[in-house]
């Protein structure tokens, strides 16, 4: 395994850990279906979305050192979705520069950059 992989997929884990204390601390500040401050219109479907990266981001940081590819590929499938996701709410509440979705974008680009480095670094499957 390079050291390139290593320290890249270390990059992607402290950042899903970052997040995941983040979703954790909304969840049990405010449950977590909660809403992210944009009112009790927002639908069930987002409330969900959201609360689910209290699970799925920690999973995909421990899947980077357990089952590398499988970590690999559900690290960049949260970012995807969670950029897209709340590039709706950003954009609906003119946010663009926003330091939330500065860093969320900023990280789909580093996994979008990275991500195939630390695949190549990987050991041949068996």
């Amino acid at each position: 395994m390079s050291r390139v992989s290593v320290s890249i997929r270390l990059l992607f884990t402290l950042c899903l850990l970052a997040a995941s204390f983040n979703h954790l601390r909304a969840a049990l500040d405010h449950g977590l279906l909660w809403d992210y401050g944009y009112g009790a219109d927002t639908p069930l479907a987002s409330r969900a979305f959201w609360g689910a990266l209290s699970f799925f981001d920690p999973l995909a940081a421990l899947l980077l050192w357990v089952r590398p590819r499988w970590g690999l590929v559900l690290t960049l499938a949260i970012i995807v979705l969670d950029v897209v996701h709340n590039s709706f709410y950003v954009a609906a509440h003119s946010q663009w520069l926003e330091t939330f979705y500065l860093s969320q974008v900023g990280f789909l680009l580093a996994v979008v950059a990275f991500l195939p480095l630390a695949w190549r670094g990987l050991p041949a499957r068996e």
